[in-house]
C-alpha cells in the first residue's frame, strides 16, 4: 500500500484546526491563557483536563496522557485508522458529535463516511467505470504513482486522460457503507464478483498503476494492475488482471484509421510507443494473451500489417514466431520489431533517447516473417508505392514486398532497408536547394524535383514542394509525403496532367520518399554531431603576411606588440606563457594553463584574448563538462586543438577524464551497444590528443593532480594594473580606440593564419643532456616536463627561422628543427616566474596578501616602537590597508594561520593576528637550478652572428638584435626575464621563514639566482 506523503500529513496537522475538531465533538472549550480547557471524552474526567493549544494545534490529557494533533484527535475520536482518518480530514467533511454529548469514552464509531464512488444500485458496467473513475482521481493526487510513471518514461501530458490510468492505494473501502449493512455487503459483493475485491475482503489491486481496457462506446470492460513496488513478498505478483477470461482491445479507437498496428507484449511497452509518438499500438496481454478479440479488431478496421513488438527474451521469441504463424494464416503481413537481447520496449526506449528517434529506428528495420495466402490488397498507407501492385509497373523490375507504415504518426515509415527485397532507387542529383532524379528512357522520361527538404529536421515531417515533369508537360504541388491522402491526389492529378498511368507515377513518388527518407536521416544525423569550423583556405596576400609574421627576427616581441595593440595591456608574461601553451598544441606533450585568481581580475579577458589569436577551428570552448562528455566528444575532435574551458568549477566532475587526457593523452571508454543484429555488444569509445587545456578558476583550492599537470599564471591584481585598464577601457570610447578596433580584426586574422601554417614538426634539443633542474622532490618530475616543453614551443613558433634537418630511422625519413641556447634563455625567464610558482605552496593571491600583512605589520610595528612579534592587527586593519573584501581575506588569512604564517588570538568576540612570517616579503618566485644559456655557446651563438653576453648582462633574446633585451621599449619587460651568472652556489629563500638556503648543484654549469 502506497504511503502517504509527509507534505500532506504535515498540511493536515497545520491546517486543519483541532479547536473546531474538538468544538464539532460536541465538547465545550474554556479559555486558559493562550490555551483552552475541557473534560476529556477519553476517560472518566469530573474536572476539566484535556488541555488544547491552539498555537501549536495540539491537545494533552493531564488524566490519562492522551496527547496528539487533529489527525490523532480523529483516529481516537472515531474508531479508525491514521489512512481513514487522513482521507476524512482530506475531505473537510463535519465530524458528528456524541448524540448524548457525553464526555465518555468512544466505544463505537460515530465517522460520517466519505462520499461513496460507487452506487449501490447501479449496474456492473456503471460500477466497474466508478472503480476506473476513483482510481483516476486518486493517481492524480499520488505524487508516488506519479513518480512511477516518470521513471517508466510515460510523461507524455495527455497519456492519464486519454486512457484514465489510475492507482489503487487502498482507500475505496475506507468510501463504502460499512459490510455490516446491506448496503455495504450488496456493493462489496458486486465488487468481489467482479474481481475488484478478492474473497479476503483486500483490494485485488492494491498498489497497483490500474489501467482500464475501454471498448469503441468508452466502457471499461477489463483492468490491467502493475505493482508500483519492485520488492514484494516472494510469489507475490507484479501483474494482475481480472478474473476471467480477457475482455477487450486496449486502444482499439486508434486502429480506426490504420492499416497497420504495433502490438506490444505489455500496456506499459505499448504506452511507451503512444508516449513516443506511434498512437496505432495495442498490447496483448502477456506473451500468451493474444484473444480472439484482438482477432477481430484486426478484421474490423482493416488491419493489414502487423508489427510484433514483444519482449525480446525466450519467451517473447517464441510467443512472436507463434503468433506470426497464426495472423499469416487469417493473411497478415507481419514484421518483428527486434530490440536488444533481453530487453523490453520501454526498457529500450528509456536507453536511448529520444524515444520517438530510436524506437522509429527500430520499426525501420523491423523483419519481415512473411505474409498471408489472403488476397494482398492495395492500402492507402505512407508507402502506398511499396504495396505489392496488381501487376508490374516498370518492365523486368522486381516488385517490393509490403511494408509496414505506421501511419500513426505520419513519420513512422520504413525506408527501403526494410523491406525484402528493397528496389533499386535511381541515383539523385542533391543540393542544397534541391534533390533530383529521374525515371525511364526517351519521350517518356520523367524528371521529379523536389525542394524544402532542408526544413524537415523532425521525424515525422516530410513536407516539401514536389514537381514531377514529362516532356514539356509537368504537375507541381506543395504536400506532406507522409499524409496518404495527399498523395493520393498528387498523383491523380500528376496522371491527369502528364498522361501517365497513376500506378507508374504511385511507383516512383513511393521510390523518390525513400530517398528523401534517407537523406533525411542523413541531414538529422549531420545535425547531432558535432562540426568543426571550416578551415578557410588562403590566398597568396594572406599567406605571404602570414609567414612574414613568423619571419619576424623578434617575433615573440612582435607578439606581446600585437597584444598591446588589441587592447590588453600589462600582463607580459602571462600572455606570452598562455600564447605558447595554446601554440604547443600541435607538440606531442602540450602545455596546459590554469590562470588562477580572484574574481573579477581579468581571468576570462585574458583567455578570450589568447584564444583570439587562435583559429576557431582549433579552439573548442565550453562552459562545463559533465563527467562522461569527454569519453563521446568523437575520436579526433579534440586533436591538436586547445580546449579551454571557463572556470575549472564547472569541469569538475570531468577532472578525471582531464587528467588522463593530459597524461595519456588519449581517453578509452568501454560501453554498451547493439550490434547490427540487436545483439548487447562492449563498443569503444576513443578520444585522441594531444591536446592543449586552457582553463580559469577563482578557487584557491584545485584538484591536486590536475593543478600539477598544468602551468599556473596569476593575473596582476595590482592598482597600477588597475588604473592601466581603466585608461583602456576609457580609450575605447574614443576615436583612436574606433580606429583600433578597426586595426585589432586585421591583427587577429594574421596571428590566426600564422598560426595555421605552424605545423607539428619534430623537435630535437642538442642541449637537453646539459640541462638542469631541481630534483629535491617528487613535484619537480612534472614540473621538469613543462620545462622542456616550454623550451620545445618556443622552438616550435621560431620553424620558420631554423634550417630543417633529417634523418633516416627505419627507413623512414624524419625531419625536425632544433633548440637553440636563445630558447632556453627565454625558457628560463618564464620558467623562473610561472613554474618557479608552482613550487610555492601559497596560491598566488595569497602570496600577494602576505606580502601586504608583512608591509603592514613592518610599518604599524616601527611606529609605535614595537616588534613585530608584539603588533597585533585584525582583520578590519588588513580591509582598511589592503582595499580587499572581507570575504576575499577571510579565505587568504585562513589560508596563512593554516600554513603558520598567521598566529591567531581570540579577544572577546573579535579575532587578533600576529605575524610570524619573518621573511623580505618577495613576491616573485624563482627556481632554482635552471642552467645558464649562456655556458652553451660553443664560440659563436647557433643561428646567431652576435657575440655571447658577458656575465652579468641579461641574456639576448632569439633574433633581437645588438644585444637588445628580448622586449621591446613599447613592452614592459618580462619579471624575472634577465638570468644572471654567477660563480656562487645558488641560494633560494625558504617559502615560509625567509631565511637563505643553499641547494645542491645539479652539475658544474648551474646558475645562481
Amino acid at each position: 500500500m502506497a504511503r502517504i506523503p509527509d507534505a500532506e500529513v504535515a498540511r493536515l496537522k497545520t491546517e486543519v484546526s483541532l479547536v473546531r475538531l474538538v468544538e464539532a465533538a460536541g465538547l465545550v472549550l474554556k479559555k486558559q491563557g493562550k490555551d483552552y480547557a475541557c473534560g476529556c471524552p477519553f476517560h472518566a474526567d469530573d474536572t476539566p483536563s484535556l488541555i488544547v493549544s491552539p498555537g501549536k494545534n495540539l491537545f494533552h490529557c493531564f488524566g490519562c496522557g492522551t496527547a496528539g494533533g487533529p489527525i490523532d484527535w480523529v483516529m481516537k475520536m472515531q474508531g479508525i485508522s491514521f489512512r481513514h482518518a487522513v482521507e476524512l480530514l482530506r475531505e473537510g467533511l463535519p465530524l458528528a458529535a456524541d448524540p448524548a454529548g457525553a464526555q465518555t469514552p468512544v466505544r463505537q464509531s460515530t465517522v460520517r463516511k466519505l462520499a461513496a464512488p460507487v452506487a449501490v444500485e447501479a449496474e456492473d458496467q456503471v460500477v466497474l467505470a466508478q472503480v476506473a473513475d476513483y482510481y483516476h482521481a486518486t493517481l492524480k493526487q499520488q505524487p508516488d504513482a506519479l513518480a512511477y510513471l516518470q521513471t517508466r518514461g510515460l510523461t507524455h501530458p495527455e497519456l492519464v486522460e486519454t486512457f484514465r490510468l489510475g492507482y489503487a492505494n487502498r482507500t475505496l473501502g475506507l468510501r463504502l457503507p460499512e459490510k455490516n449493512r446491506v448496503a455495504g455487503a450488496e456493493v462489496r459483493g458486486r465488487l468481489q464478483r467482479l474481481g475488484i475485491y478478492r474473497d479476503s475482503g483486500h483490494e485485488h489491486f492494491n498498489g497497483s498503476l490500474v489501467i482500464p481496457v475501454l471498448d469503441l462506446a468508452g466502457n471499461v470492460v477489463g483492468m490491467y494492475g502493475r505493482k508500483l513496488l519492485d520488492n514484494l513478498r516472494s510469489g507475490t505478483p507484479k501483474h494482475l488482471y481480472l478474473p476471467g477470461p480477457h475482455r477487450g482491445v486496449w486502444n482499439e479507437a486508434a486502429l480506426a484509421g490504420s492499416r497497420e498496428v504495433i502490438l506490444c507484449e505489455a500496456l506499459l511497452d505499448a504506452m511507451t510507443f503512444w508516449c513516443a509518438g506511434y498512437r496505432n499500438v495495442t498490447a496483448s496481454y502477456g506473451t500468451q494473451g493474444f484473444t480472439d478479440e484482438h482477432l477481430a479488431a484486426f478484421r474490423r478496421h482493416g488491419i493489414e500489417r502487423v508489427l510484433i513488438a514483444y519482449d525480446r527474451d525466450d519467451a517473447g521469441e517464441q510467443a512472436a514466431a507463434g503468433l506470426a504463424t497464426r495472423l499469416q494464416a487469417e493473411g497478415l503481413a507481419c514484421y518483428r520489431i527486434q530490440f536488444p537481447k533481453g530487453m523490453d520496449a520501454n526498457e529500450y526506449a528509456l536507453k536511448l533517447q529520444p524515444a520517438g528517434k530510436s524506437l522509429g529506428l527500430l520499426i525501420r528495420k523491423a523483419v519481415w516473417l512473411g505474409e498471408g495466402q489472403a488476397p494482398a490488397r492495395e492500402v492507402a498507407g505512407p508507402v502506398m508505392a511499396q504495396v505489392l501492385p496488381p501487376e508490374p509497373v516498370i518492365e523486368n523490375e522486381p516488385a517490393p514486398a509490403p511494408v509496414p507504415a505506421a501511419d500513426n504518426p505520419p513519420g513512422a515509415v520504413l525506408p527501403a532497408a526494410v523491406m525484402p527485397p528493397a528496389p533499386a532507387v535511381p541515383a539523385a542529383v542533391v543540393t542544397d536547394q534541391e534533390v533530383v532524379m529521374h525515371f525511364g528512357d526517351g519521350e517518356d522520361a520523367r524528371r521529379w524535383r523536389v525542394r524544402g527538404l532542408p526544413r524537415n529536421l523532425a521525424i515525422g515531417v516530410l513536407k516539401v514542394n514536389v514537381l514531377v515533369a514529362c516532356g514539356d508537360a509537368f504537375h507541381v504541388d506543395t504536400l506532406d509525403l507522409y499524409a496518404a491522402r495527399a498523395r493520393a491526389v498528387f498523383v491523380q492529378q500528376a496522371a491527369a496532367e502528364l498522361h501517365l498511368p497513376e500506378a507508374v507515377l504511385k511507383a516512383e513518388l513511393g521510390r523518390l520518399l525513400l530517398k528523401l527518407e534517407q537523406l533525411q536521416d542523413d541531414q538529422l544525423r549531420d545535425a547531432l554531431e558535432p562540426k568543426a569550423p571550416p578551415v578557410p583556405e588562403l590566398d597568396e596576400d594572406e599567406r605571404r603576411a602570414a609567414l612574414a609574421l613568423l619571419r619576424t627576427p623578434d617575433l615573440l616581441t612582435r607578439v606581446l606588440a600585437d597584444f598591446e595593440a588589441c587592447g590588453v595591456v600589462g600582463e607580459a608574461t602571462n600572455k606570452l606563457t598562455a600564447w605558447l601553451a595554446a601554440t604547443s598544441r600541435k607538440l606531442e606533450r602540450p602545455l596546459a594553463v590554469v590562470v588562477q585568481s580572484s574574481s573579477a581580475a581579468g581571468k576570462s579577458s585574458l583567455m578570450d584574448a589568447v584564444l583570439a589569436f587562435m583559429p576557431p577551428e582549433e579552439t573548442v570552448r565550453y562552459s562545463a563538462m559533465s563527467g562522461q562528455s569527454l569519453f563521446y566528444m568523437g575520436q579526433t575532435n579534440l586533436k591538436h586543438k586547445v580546449l579551454a574551458i571557463a572556470e575549472e568549477e564547472g569541469a569538475s566532475r570531468a577532472s578525471y577524464a582531464l587528467k588522463l587526457l593530459q597524461s595519456d593523452g588519449e581517453l578509452t571508454m568501454a560501453s554498451t551497444g547493439t550490434d547490427a543484429n540487436g545483439n548487447l555488444v562492449a563498443q569503444e569509445y576513443k578520444v585522441e590528443g594531444p591536446m592543449s587545456l586552457f582553463m580559469t578558476t577563482t578557487a584557491i583550492d584545485v584538484d591536486e593532480e590536475l593543478l600539477n599537470r598544468c602551468l599556473v599564471l596569476s593575473v596582476d591584481e595590482g592598482r597600477e594594473q588597475t588604473a592601466a585598464i581603466h585608461r583602456r577601457q576609457r580609450e575605447r570610447r574614443t576615436l583612436a580606440g574606433l580606429l583600433g578596433k578597426e586595426h585589432k580584426d586585421a591583427v587577429l586574422a594574421l596571428h590566426r593564419n600564422a598560426q595555421r601554417l605552424l605545423q607539428p614538426v619534430v623537435v630535437v634539443n642538442p642541449f637537453a643532456d646539459r640541462l638542469t633542474f631541481m630534483n629535491d622532490r617528487t613535484r619537480t618530475r612534472r614540473d621538469h616536463e613543462k620545462y622542456l616543453s616550454l623550451i620545445d614551443t618556443i622552438t616550435l613558433v621560431h620553424q620558420y627561422q631554423r634550417p630543417a634537418k633529417a634523418v633516416t630511422v627505419a627507413g623512414r625519413r624524419i625531419e625536425y628543427i632544433e633548440v637553440t641556447p636563445d630558447d632556453i634563455a627565454l625558457a628560463n625567464s618564464l620558467a623562473h616566474e610561472v613554474l618557479g610558482r608552482s613550487l610555492d605552496e601559497l596560491p598566488p593571491q595569497t602570496r600577494r596578501l602576505l606580502v601586504l600583512v608583512r608591509d603592514l605589520v613592518s610599518d604599524r610595528a616601527t611606529a609605535l616602537e614595537l616588534h613585530r612579534s608584539e603588533y597585533r592587527f585584525s582583520r578590519k586593519d588588513v580591509r582598511d590597508a589592503t582595499g580587499w573584501g572581507d570575504t576575499q581575506l577571510k579565505v587568504h588569512l585562513a589560508r596563512l594561520a593554516e600554513l603558520e604564517y598567521l598566529v591567531v588570538h581570540r579577544s572577546g568576540q573579535s579575532f587578533q593576528y600576529e605575524l610570524l612570517y619573518d621573511g623580505d616579503g618577495r613576491n616573485v618566485p624563482y627556481l632554482s637550478g635552471l642552467l645558464d644559456p649562456a655556458c652553451l655557446y660553443d664560440g659563436e651563438r647557433s643561428g646567431s652572428s652576435r657575440g655571447q653576453s658577458a656575465p652579468g648582462r641579461a641574456v639576448a633574446g632569439a633574433g633581437s638584435a645588438g644585444g637588445q633585451p628580448l622586449l621591446h621599449d613599447a613592452t614592459p619587460a618580462l619579471p624575472g626575464l634577465a638570468a644572471q651568472v654567477s660563480d656562487n652556489l645558488p641560494e633560494t629563500r625558504h617559502p615560509r621563514n625567509g631565511r637563505m638556503a643553499s641547494y645542491p648543484q645539479a652539475g658544474p654549469l648551474t646558475a645562481g639566482v
